[in-house]
């Protein structure tokens, strides 16, 4: 009988392969792609800064190169670290953030549970009812129906909801109250100060990944991340672990 592998092999399988690919040892690849996504944008380091970088610990590596490892890794990255997410909250809070892409504002949705831990997030290119519904199904995808959900005076994330409930037994119960809204407002923050410094991103595709590996790192530094082991890891070596 042919073997199944777990989801966590194939992942594993799946990273090692694009690893080979890449032809630059595994550490440094790892480096530069946790600087970009942890710290490149918060400091307005540009891939060249990161290029100048390397060549100073005497690695030649083009800045194009750099950012293609970003386009690559990050996704893999995302879908291992959901299978060792831990558990959130069912009264949840939902809100979206502005993201400017070719000089034009996209929407980045977020939701985050009573104890400020992320739920899911979702970069979409309009704001309204077919973009917040399926931020709400891949939210309640992921992470289970929450109890309860919290959303400012959007129609738009309203008629979702509503729309939702139609297709349920039990219906999630919707509340509009601005400061029960307030801690995923505040949680914005985070992201935008990573961001702001960019000065906007010039392609859809590499936002939505780039934002995939800010949000990744942020969940890791809030301790989102199931460990192996009885020693604590560092966030770093959270990081290094989803390819281990």
């Amino acid at each position: 009988m042919k073997k199944i592998q777990t989801p966590r092999k194939t992942l594993a399988a799946g990273i090692a392969r694009v690893l080979k690919r890449l032809h630059y040892p595994l550490d440094v690849m790892l480096l530069c792609v946790r600087w970009y996504v942890a710290y490149a944008l918060a400091y307005a380091l540009s891939l060249r800064n990161l290029e100048e970088m390397m060549a100073e610990r005497g690695i030649e590596v083009d800045h194009s190169t750099v950012h293609r490892w970003v386009i690559k890794l990050v996704p893999l990255f995302e879908k291992t670290f959901r299978k060792h997410k831990q558990p959130v909250g069912k009264s949840w809070r939902m809100d979206e953030t502005y993201i400017k892409v070719k000089g034009q504002w996209k929407y980045l949705y977020r939701a985050v549970d009573k104890a400020g831990q992320t739920i899911d997030f979702l970069f979409r290119a309009k704001r309204d009812k077919v973009a917040a519904r399926r931020f709400f199904e891949k939210s309640i995808a992921h992470n289970g129906v929450p109890e309860s959900v919290t959303i400012d005076k959007s129609g738009s994330n309203l008629a979702a909801l509503h729309a939702l409930n139609a297709e349920r037994e039990t219906p999630i119960t919707i509340r509009q109250v601005k400061y029960l809204n307030n801690l995923v407002e505040q949680d914005h923050r985070a992201i935008k100060r990573i961001t702001r410094p960019m000065l906007g991103f010039k392609d859809f595709h590499c936002a939505r990944v780039i934002l995939s590996g800010v949000e990744l790192m942020h969940m890791i530094k809030k301790g989102q991340m199931k460990c192996r082991g009885e020693t604590p890891l560092s966030p770093v070596q959270q990081f290094y672990s989803l390819v281990s």
